[in-house]
């Protein structure tokens, strides 16, 4: 029963994290500012952590976190 329940959780959490990783923007977008076309105090640089796309790459930390640990507790011989 255990172990049902968490792989039901282990497929909603894939699903999530799909989403989630799907829905954040590429490291490249920001590569302009590597030739000085961004200046390097904008307001966004200086208030990343509180923008919405700093909430999702937490949330996406956390999603991953959980990914990692139920996919250690499902593949171990306990059940």
């Amino acid at each position: 029963m255990l172990k049902t329940i968490l792989t039901v959780l282990f497929i909603i959490v894939c699903i999530v994290l799909t989403v989630l990783v799907l829905a954040q923007e590429g490291k490249d977008a920001g590569l302009g500012s590597m030739y000085g076309s961004a200046p390097a105090g904008t307001y966004w640089s200086q208030n990343k952590g509180r923008s919405k796309k700093a909430r999702i790459i937490q949330i996406t930390t956390i999603f991953a976190l959980l990914f990692f640990v139920l996919a250690a507790i499902l593949s171990s011989k306990l059940f």
